[in-house]
């Protein structure tokens, strides 16, 4: 085992302003680490994944010395850059077969993001937190066309085999949801928690046990075999801990973990100005995801300055983690079209923040999860459901540490290891086009 570095040029970068971030006080980040200290367990990066993961140690064994390091600002990275749903049905659930092997892992995803549900239910419920951070008000996943209604009653008749509950919605229903008449149909599902996620990743490092110490600014820079455990070294100090839970998703890679196994995709979103509640009717508080996945996220967010629209599409495969202006450019200008369509009463209202996240993803759609080298357990892959995966893959990391026997462990042991991408350029060239043909399919959706 050798020492693991990264170049300050491979630190985090992300584009654009987060709404979610800009609705929000400035934060006072917790001091940087700014000496060497020891720890039983560090974790790197302070997500949902780092986070989750923290808080679970910490709950098996309050005894325990936990750091948590994370190289930017709590809120300021991807975790506070996504939608907000932390989902407890996935998007898909198995179509090949109604029975065996199909049906069992339909059922292990359903627990492994109930198991994120349940856990930010319960913080939430316990720190007192209003339903502007977290609020149990389920999601809608929308059709605009006839493919589109195939596919929500296709989905609705596999849930109906699972034993889930929803709701089926036409035209009419949906209508009076959203306060708009560009949806053909729904499905509700009441099973999701909605936060606003910079506010709730936020609020899960304010509300770290005791024996967790947070340092924001903090990147881990090297990595070093030092006697039974690790060295983490950072710009101005060091840790040294016996094991490391790495929840730092696709910048694991850089660190040699993963490698030529992760897509690194951004997303983007828009969200709006306020604009005046009675300019739209319908519910003040709604959250919508595509009948296509690589359709149109939507959600509708009121305000004491008045509501917001977020709109969330498009997709961009970039390989060196970084995108540039004229990538948030274009996907903004795919925002505006997508609203007008949608909401022609508001034409007027401009978007007021857009911005980027990025996220990994395996070729097979397993985490990229578990010992990846001795004391060190990855918790990372989240295939873009970051604020459920990502949670469940935390949550098992620290069980996974401590020796606590779950159903989350048992999962996560049961998922085969991530796939071997392609070489380069073959890679880069097979999944911008998947992403483009995808997009394409996904149509007015």
């Amino acid at each position: 085992m050798t020492t693991r570095r990264i170049a300050p040029s491979d630190l985090p970068r992300h584009p654009g302003v987060s709404g979610w971030v800009a609705m929000l006080p400035p934060r006072q980040p917790t001091p940087a680490l700014k000496q060497a200290i020891t720890a039983d367990i560090a974790v790197i990066g302070a997500g949902f994944a780092g986070l989750s993961a923290a808080h679970r140690l910490a709950q098996i064994d309050p005894a325990l010395r936990i750091a948590v390091l994370e190289a930017g600002v709590v809120g300021d990275g991807p975790a506070g850059r996504n939608s907000g749903f932390i989902i407890d049905l996935p998007h898909e659930v198995s179509s090949q077969d109604y029975g065996g092997a199909a049906l069992q892992k339909s059922r292990d995803h359903i627990a492994l993001q109930r198991r994120a549900v349940d856990f930010a239910v319960e913080l939430a419920q316990r720190q007192g937190w209003p339903r502007e951070v977290l609020d149990m008000s389920g999601r809608y996943n929308v059709a605009m066309s006839p493919e589109g209604n195939r596919h929500i009653r296709d989905y609705a008749a596999q849930l109906d085999r699972l034993g889930e509950d929803y709701r089926l919605m036409d035209h009419a229903e949906i209508a009076g949801v959203t306060g708009s008449e560009a949806f053909s149909s729904a499905i509700f599902m009441p099973g999701t928690a909605i936060v606003q996620p910079a506010a709730y990743i936020r609020g899960l490092a304010d509300a770290l046990p005791g024996n967790v110490v947070l340092y924001e600014n903090t990147p881990a820079m090297s990595l070093t075999p030092k006697g039974d455990g690790w060295r983490i070294g950072t710009p101005e100090g060091a840790v040294e801990a016996g094991r490391i839970v790495l929840a730092n998703n696709g910048h694991a890679e850089r660190f040699g973990f993963f490698r030529g196994r992760l897509l690194h995709v951004h997303t983007y979103a828009s969200m709006t100005a306020p604009f005046a509640p009675d300019r739209l009717r319908g519910l003040r508080d709604w959250a919508a995801t595509p009948s296509s996945p690589m359709g149109t996220t939507l959600r509708r967010v009121s305000g004491a300055d008045g509501d917001r629209l977020l709109v969330r599409s498009r997709y961009t495969y970039d390989p060196a983690m970084t995108v540039g202006a004229g990538t948030l450019r274009r996907a903004g200008h795919v925002h505006d079209g997508k609203f007008a369509h949608r909401f022609p009463g508001l034409r007027d209202v401009a978007m007021q923040y857009r911005w980027g996240g990025i996220m990994a993803l395996t070729w097979n759609g397993v985490p990229a999860w578990g010992e990846v080298e001795r004391g060190i357990f990855a918790a990372c892959g989240c295939n873009g459901l970051g604020a459920s995966n990502a949670t469940a893959s935390g949550l098992a990391a620290a069980e996974q540490i401590m020796g606590v026997a779950t159903e989350l462990t048992r999962i996560h042991q049961g998922f085969a290891a991530p796939r071997k991408l392609p070489p380069q350029p073959l890679a880069l060239i097979g999944v911008k086009a998947t992403l483009a043909i995808r997009e394409r399919r996904a149509g007015i959706e």
